[in-house]
């Protein structure tokens, strides 16, 4: 069975269609700048090559459509009919307390995702546009939504909720969520396979390091705690968002600069971060070449980066007792080795142990830590899609899906 995996934003989509009988990726690219001028899609051809065409891309649903007619495409596509696409499954940001794992779309379950569109407004708009977009084109086809806070429902409520009255959670659902729970799903099971070990008997740290970052505490397969809150701004320094700071702090800059809410909110998730600080760009390998030509600021901007990243680690080494593996992915924590280096000096008393040449790799599952450290640090590329489709798979079959 063919199946096609959409990860709508409020502006773009990217797709990949998978083969579920090897698993094979057919076709894979993205849309980009919808509902703005200069619209494209970008194809990445098996060889590597990569396609861009121009387009008018009004909403979401001609960019499906663009997606659809670059898939059928004689030249770049991969398919002959979309009848060969058996399902869609769909990434969905926030699913809040109604969704802890991963459905069959229903007109209910649209309803459930749009309640939702105030805890994350950009997400869940975007990615509701891209569900409603196929059942106009492909009203046929079954879609499964796959929920970015599903994997961290296992929290304990002293560690989800916030020290303010309780009616704020029972009324208006304001707790820790959580997020990239796709990603930390993927690779807490996929280095335990790597490994040879039971994820049963193991406590795990990931660490998603990208633009946005997120660390989350798997005590023996079982989220107990993440970094990110109710939105995805909570908990690490990030490439331009502020991460963990006094809600005071919020204030004070709200009365002295009279922003509104929404500004701040804008603030803090754009404009501040690695790029607030460094003043130069939100991507982590500009700042680290900025940092090499003797840029102070970029320079403070790392050393604040890694610094959070360590103390996460060591709260939640903290929080089970102990840690046996520790885990790096996503696009920094994938390709920037100074970063996991940095970030793991210091961590001697839990048993980490780093080796300097196994570290110089990029984007590539291998060990990172040294043969006689206690922990394991591994590096465990990411696959968010294969997780989204093959819990596709497993619904529409009538199966419940698999952790892995």
């Amino acid at each position: 069975m063919k199946i096609l995996v959409l990860n709508c934003g409020s502006s773009s989509i990217k797709y990949k269609l998978y083969d579920m009988t090897n698993e094979s990726v057919l076709a894979q690219g993205g849309v980009e700048r919808i509902g703005i001028e200069d619209a494209f899609i970008k194809v990445k051809l098996p060889n590597g090559e990569k396609r861009q065409i121009m387009a008018d891309l009004p909403t979401h649903k001609e960019g499906v459509a663009l997606v659809f007619k670059c898939l059928l495409d004689p030249e770049i596509g991969a398919i002959k009919s979309l009848d060969e696409i058996g399902a869609v499954g769909h990434r969905i940001v926030q699913g809040g307390d109604l969704f802890e794992k991963s459905c069959i779309v229903t007109p209910e379950v649209e309803k459930g995702i749009e309640s939702l569109i105030d805890l994350a407004p950009v997400h869940n708009k975007g990615h509701l546009a891209g569900i409603k977009a196929v059942d106009e084109l492909m009203p046929d086809v079954p879609q499964v939504t796959v929920f970015d806070n599903a994997f961290h429902s296992t929290m304990p409520d002293y560690a989800y909720l916030y020290a303010i009255p309780y009616e704020w959670y029972t009324k208006y659902h304001v707790r820790r969520y959580g997020f990239h729970g796709t990603s930390h799903r993927y690779v807490s099971h996929r280095v335990c396979e790597f490994l040879g070990v039971d994820i049963k008997k193991q406590k795990i740290i990931t660490c998603h390091i990208g633009n946005g970052a997120s660390v989350a505490a798997i005590k023996y397969g079982k989220v107990i705690d993440t970094s990110m809150g109710l939105t995805p701004l909570a908990g690490l320094m990030m490439g331009s968002r502020s991460g963990d700071i006094d809600p005071s702090a919020v204030c004070y800059m709200m009365e002295k600069s009279g922003m509104t809410p929404h500004d701040m909110s804008e603030y803090l998730n754009k404009q501040s971060g690695v790029l607030g600080v460094a003043g130069i760009s939100s991507d982590m390998r500009d700042n680290e070449n900025a940092d090499n030509e003797g840029n102070k600021m970029a320079h403070l901007a790392l050393q604040m980066y890694n610094y959070r990243i360590k103390k996460y680690i060591g709260a939640y080494a903290a929080a089970m007792n102990g840690v046996d593996i520790i885990v790096w992915t996503a696009g920094v924590g994938e390709n920037q080795e100074g970063v996991r280096w940095d970030s793991c000096q210091g961590l001697e008393y839990l048993g980490v142990k780093m080796d300097k040449e196994r570290n110089h790799v990029r984007s590539k599952e291998q060990i990172l830590s040294a043969d006689d450290s206690k922990v394991k640090v591994v590096m465990i590329p990411t696959d968010e899609e294969i997780v989204i489709a093959r819990d596709t798979l497993a619904l529409i079959n009538g199966r419940e899906p698999s952790d892995f």
